[in-house]
């Protein structure tokens, strides 16, 4: 059984786990919440009703939030030429090509995001197996893939965020910090969650968004209804 602190236990007690609350509840329950000094990551989780097992009921996107997510995003781009410098100048942190994939098999990955031009697949293919399991391996279906480099990379520094389910069909992803305000948190909450129901395989059948629960680094979870 996990241990849970005397604060965390306290806080866990004024909320009816099984019972989901509408969002602005959620969210204003959340932040009665932020008894801490430091400002933590708001994240909302999902179970979905897909299975994982199959490969086309996997959902995997990037959305771009209203009010990014409150951190300095690390971006990395694999690029070279005229696209390497078009990422340099949009704001991109890491840009290489060879030299940086020779990086990433020795362990090195200080970044949160990797992008990649069509072009530059064959070198970044082979790392699938190292940026993979991380959730950062390049790919056209969530826009890490593209030809608009200067887009991808301007959006993903102010706060679009990638996401893929997990082998339990769930989906987790930051939305925020909780020193933003209820409105931010909400349309950012919301934002996702549109996004997210337009991603639902043709294949799923029955209800795609089965929970949706938001919390805070140090925060028990509150339920929402979906």
């Amino acid at each position: 059984m996990p241990y849970h602190s005397k604060r965390f236990r306290a806080l866990s007690s004024k909320v009816k786990i099984a019972v989901p609350v509408p969002l602005p509840e959620a969210v204003k329950l959340l932040k009665g919440f932020n008894t801490t000094k430091f400002n933590q990551t708001v994240e909302v989780s999902t179970h979905l009703g897909i299975d994982p097992r199959q490969s086309d009921q996997n959902v995997r996107g990037s959305v771009a939030l209203p009010h990014g997510i409150g951190k300095n995003v690390r971006v990395a781009v694999f690029a070279q030429g005229d696209n390497a410098e078009k990422a340099r100048n949009a704001g991109a942190d890491i840009v290489g090509a060879d030299d940086l994939a020779q990086q990433i098999k020795g362990g090195v990955m200080d970044f949160d995001v990797a992008l990649a031009t069509p072009d530059m697949m064959g070198v970044v293919g082979p790392l699938g197996r190292v940026l993979g399991p991380r959730g950062l391996m390049p790919s056209p279906r969530s826009g890490t893939v593209t030809t608009d480099i200067v887009s991808a990379v301007k959006e993903f520094k102010a706060g679009k965020i990638e996401f893929r389910n997990d082998k339990g069909g769930n989906v987790a992803v930051p939305v925020g910090k909780i020193n933003f305000t209820e409105d931010q948190l909400i349309e950012n909450i919301t934002a996702f969650l549109a996004f997210l129901r337009t991603l639902k395989p043709a294949s799923s059948k029955g209800t795609y968004i089965q929970t949706v629960t938001i919390s805070a680094t140090m925060s028990p979870g509150v339920r929402v209804s979906a």
